[in-house]
């Protein structure tokens, strides 16, 4: 059983930027993968972002590329997702999620999700 809780979600104008953190705990094994999915409100759930847990390897989706780095901080068991240059089509609850295996960037493809995280782009 893994457990994910992510922070850092709020109010923010275009252009600006903000971390999205995702605290991990539970049992976990080397081969995990963690990642960041978003969903805007009437539209289903979309993949952001994921690193692999042993080959620190990342994929991004295509419409964040260039602005959204994602990172792993093993000592503090902690994900985050740093974006920056928002726009308003970000909108989105942000939640972080887990599978164990390599990355994918499917929804039904992990195993494991975070409660979410409202982040708002005024424009």
């Amino acid at each position: 059983q893994v457990q994910l809780v992510e922070s850092g979600g709020g109010l923010v104008q275009a252009g600006g930027s903000l971390r999205l953190s995702c605290a991990v705990s539970g049992r976990t094994f080397s081969g995990y993968t963690t990642g960041w999915f978003r969903q805007a409100p009437g539209k289903e759930r979309e993949f952001v972002a994921a690193i692999s847990g042993t080959t620190r390897g990342t994929y991004y989706a295509d419409s964040v590329k260039g602005r959204f780095t994602i990172s792993m901080d093993n000592a503090k068991n902690t994900m985050y997702l740093q974006m920056s240059s928002l726009k308003p089509e970000d909108t989105a609850v942000y939640y972080c999620a887990a599978r164990y295996g390599t990355i994918k960037r499917s929804v039904n493809e992990y195993d494991y999700w975070g409660q979410g995280t409202q982040v708002t782009v005024s424009s």
